[in-house]
């Protein structure tokens, strides 16, 4: 019931194109070159998107306080 899938070991057959992508995505660090467009995106994700973050918890600290407020009472503290 269960057999029957002709004389070949795997009865699935893969897509070329997707092997080809497959292959590309293994293998992509050996064509990696540095351009001016990979560079300035590398300093905006490894500079400017932490800077931005730090900034805007340096600048918000200690003015919202969280814990035991009730019903009515505000979270800002400044």
């Amino acid at each position: 019931m269960a057999g029957g899938h002709g004389d070949h070991a795997n009865p699935l057959t893969t897509d070329p194109a997707y092997s080809r992508y497959n292959s590309m995505m293994v293998e992509r660090y050996k064509f990696f070159r540095w351009t001016p467009r990979t560079a300035s995106i590398t300093i905006a994700y490894v500079l400017v998107v932490p800077a931005i973050f730090g900034y805007m918890g340096f600048a918000t600290d200690g003015k919202w306080d969280m814990r035991g407020k009730r019903r009515g009472d505000t979270i800002s503290e400044f």
